[in-house]
Formats: C-alpha cells, structure tokens, sequence
C-alpha cells in the first residue's frame, strides 16, 4: 500500500506494521525537519482497562502494590463505564527507553497523533530539559520501580500488610514535602541506589543512632545540655525535605520503615521536574505534534479525510474558554503551551515592531526550532512564561488581571490593562502562578525539643496570607506524628516572623499485634 500511494495507511484500521511505518514516518520529521533528540522509543498498545490500572499507578508500568491505587482504579473505572470520562489518548514515561502506551481503541490518525505527540514531542523533552537532566535517572527508574515492588512485597511478608501499609499511608501523605527544591547535590543513580540498598539495611540494623544517646532521659535535666546550634547542627536543620529528615533522624522507626520513605523519596523527586513544566511539556508535544502531523499532510502520506480528523481532536486539545464561559477553570496548559510555541516561531521568523523591542535576542533570527529547542531545554513553566510571553498574544487571549483583597473595601477592580506596564504586570502575575516557591507551602523543621518532650517543631512560612486548611494540614501532621512518634508542632508565621496559628498533634497509638 505505501509503495502504490505513498500513504502510511487508509481508513482507520492500523496493525503493527502500520504502527511501524507512522513511528518511522513520524522519526523522519521529527529528526530531520524539526531536529529533535530522543531516547529510542519503546511502543506499547493497551485495552481500555490497561489504560485505567495505569492511571491508578500514575501512568508507572511498574509499582508497588498499595490499596489507594485500587481505589483510584475503581473511581476511575465507574465514571469510564457511566460516561462521566474519556480516557487518554495515551500515556508517556519519561524513561529510557521513552515508553509510550497507546490505546487499542485508537484509529491509525490518532495513533499517528499520539506517537508524533509523546514519542517524540514528550521524549525531547524529557531527555534535553535540564529539570530533568537535573533531577531524574531515566537509565534507572524501571530497575528501581522492580526493586520498589519487590521491597514492598518483602516488607509485607515479613512484617505484616497492615504494617506496610500504615506506613506508606503517611509516606504518601507527606509526598509533596519529600524532595530537594535546590540543585547542589550529586546526581541520584538509581540503579547505584538499588545496590547500595541492601548493604545500608544491613549496616543500619548494626549501628546505635549516636544523637540519641546524647538526649537526657530524666525529666530534670537542663535544656543547656545540648545547644541550639550543636542540636540543629546535628539533625541537620533547617530541613524542608521531611520525608528525608525522618528517614535519618526518626528515633523509633525500623530499618525497613527508614527504606520505606526512602523509596517514597525517591519516586516523588522523579516526579518533581513535572509539575513545573507542565505548560512547557504539553505545549512542545501539541506544537510538535502539529508540526509533524502538518509535513506528512503536505507530503501526501496522510489524506484530507484524516488530515481533518487530526484537526478535530487537535483542536479540542488546545480549546481555551473565555474567562467568562462556566467551563472556565483556569488556562489550559495544552492551549497556553502551544499559543506560546508558535508565538516564539513568529517572532523568530515574522517579527513586529513590538516584538524586536521586547524580544531583541530572538526577534528575526530566522531560525525558529534552534530558537524552541533553546527554550525547551533551559527554561521552566514560571521562567518561560516570565520571559517569553508577548504582548501581541496577551492581546489574543484577552489576558487581564484583577486585584481582589478582602482586607479591601473597594471590592474587586482590574489592575493591570493593555499598555506596557499592565502587559508586564499580567505576566509577572501570570509567570507567579507556576512558581513552585510561590504555591507550594513553605514548610520546614526548625527544631526538636532533645531536652524535653522530644516535640518536632514545625514552620510554615505564610506567603500573602495564604494559610494552610485546617482540616488537611491537621491530617497531614498526624502522620507525620505517626512516623516521628512523639508530638508534632507547626507554627504558621508572616515575613515578620510573627505567629499567626500553631497546630500540634500526638500521634496515634500503634495497635497491638493480632
């Protein structure tokens, strides 16, 4: 078929040959037209039902067994069933080899969409941006996922499921605070991680935590015995990466616990790049796979009719409601990434004005994808959007800021309009909303109470009055009193340093064994 019309396939129906010459086909333009660099690709097809056990283990093609995930299958599973959802079109895992699992139910159109879009467009990114250079193994991962899973089913014969559970429940918990924020330190090489895993189990179980030695044991003993400086040095604090802290200074927890938050540790720092590039991440694979899906148009190796059903979904992907539509939530990474994408390559080729006032150093360069792939490798969601967003599409995309405090009387007005200061303002604010030190709780341990009652002191420092929720942070602290298993205290305080709300919780009774 392909020698007699030089299409890659016609109709909907598609095998794994055909799946073969659209990867091929798709590699061609990608490398040679777009100059794209990506881990060899790895194809995989799945059932509707494949598809939701790889949302319940988020998107992992390996895991450990926990109870939360089959939960977030059965959700995931009735509202698939009722029609409540749609399912992905596929998933991608940034790993090398880059897997990509596409649905079964997929016509050929929208298989050649979804491999133009995550085995090549998600690939480049995952293997050249340097958050992932940065922060992830993807050489290693699969290697430690296996050896996750199978600590984890070691763990629950030895020492109970109840047991394990417990304790990645507060793991889990705690997810979100388990990472390191800052580059400085080396590299992690998981599959260096996983032999070294064994050894430390073994070593731990030998050795007496020195710094507990240190601590008075009766109740008047002075607080002098160890200075503030000696304990914090000590425990290392301050300490943001909570999951770590514990890891290494939680006085009562077994070695396979201490494994336990590492492994948790680990795969929530693999996971970190992503959330701060998702506006970048989804708009080079939507312009990428625009790109390639537009040459093998031109080329004659897809029809019209298929042409036009890539349109569709295509167009649905990067669909942005008006502020004022009920279907409004916010901007849609798709929509804004690829928006800004092709922005970038108008300014590079087709500059106005504007752009060679604002943009100098790209305005008119004339070579597009070196200016793209510059970007992609250097940049992130809050600095992209900061540096990158024009005027000309803020104006597109009827962009405004409004200013509402409560603390206000005048009520909500628009602080920022369309003229030089107000396009500043809107990206500032807008680039802010991606900024991980801005969104994230800043929460760190700043303390323990070595000559008292052993309290981990807490602070949470309050960013534009924005507190925590009662209710969740209360949660939260609970199981981290759990894995402590001593009181646990979190102070929310202002710039000034002022104490705004302290929460404290003991940990709960460890029940009896049956």
């Amino acid at each position: 078929m392909t020698d007699k019309t030089g299409r890659l396939f016609e109709g909907a129906d598609w095998d794994f040959h055909t799946l073969q010459r659209i990867h091929d086909a798709c590699e061609g333009v990608a490398k040679k037209e777009l100059g794209l660099d990506v881990y060899p690709n790895q194809i995989e097809v799945i059932t509707a039902e494949q598809m939701l056990d790889a949302y319940s283990s988020v998107g992992m093609p390996l895991f450990y067994k926990h109870w939360s995930f089959g939960k977030h299958f059965a959700f995931h599973e009735a509202s698939y069933r009722k029609g409540l959802m749609g399912l992905a079109y596929e998933i991608v895992i940034n790993s090398s080899p880059c897997i990509s699992y596409l649905m079964e139910e997929n016509t050929a159109t929208m298989q050649t969409l979804v491999i133009a879009h995550a085995a090549f467009g998600h690939n480049h990114f995952f293997k050249n941006n340097y958050l992932f250079k940065q922060w992830t193994d993807a050489d290693g991962i699969l290697d430690y996922l296996d050896f996750a899973k199978n600590y984890v089913s070691q763990c629950e014969e030895r020492y109970g499921r109840v047991e394990v559970e417990r304790t990645l429940d507060a793991a889990h918990a705690l997810m979100s605070h388990g990472i390191d924020r800052y580059p400085g330190k080396k590299k992690l090489d998981l599959r260096v991680e996983e032999k070294r895993a064994g050894r430390r189990r073994q070593h731990e179980e030998e050795v007496f935590n020195d710094l507990w030695r240190t601590v008075p044991k009766g109740a008047t003993k002075s607080r002098s015995v160890l200075s503030i400086e000696r304990r914090r040095k000590l425990l290392g604090l301050p300490q943001e990466n909570l999951l770590y802290f514990l890891e290494k200074s939680a006085p009562r927890l077994a070695p396979w616990q201490r494994e336990l938050l590492r492994i948790v540790r680990h795969i929530a720092q693999y996971f970190y790049p992503q959330s701060q590039t998702k506006v970048m991440n989804e708009g080079t694979a939507t312009y990428v796979h625009y790109r390639i899906m537009s040459t093998l148009h031109k080329q004659g190796r897809i029809t019209d009719g298929n042409f036009l059903e890539f349109l569709q979904s295509h167009t649905n992907v990067v669909f942005q409601p008006e502020f004022d539509d009920p279907r409004f939530s916010g901007f849609n990474p798709y929509a804004l990434g690829f928006a800004m994408m092709q922005d970038i390559e108008r300014i590079a080729t087709n500059p106005e004005a504007e752009d060679r006032e604002w943009f100098p150093d790209i305005a008119g360069k004339g070579d597009p994808m070196g200016v793209l792939r510059d970007v992609w490798a250097n940049y992130r969601d809050e600095s992209f959007i900061g540096q990158f967003l024009s005027p000309k599409l803020m104006r597109h995309l009827r962009m405004f800021h409004l200013h509402d405090d409560p603390e206000e009387r005048a009520g909500i007005r628009v602080d920022a309009i369309h003229d030089e200061r107000g396009f500043r303002r809107v990206r500032r604010e807008l680039a802010r909303q991606h900024d991980v030190g801005f969104i994230d709780a800043n929460i760190e341990v700043v303390d323990v109470d070595l000559a008292g009652d052993r309290r981990l002191i807490l602070h949470h420092h309050v960013i534009k009055g924005s507190q925590l929720n009662e209710t969740d942070a209360k949660r939260v602290l609970q199981h981290l009193a759990d894995l402590w298993t001593y009181d646990v205290s979190l102070i929310e305080v202002d710039a000034n340093d002022k104490v705004l709300r302290e929460y404290v919780v003991s940990p709960r009774p460890i029940p009896a064994a049956a």
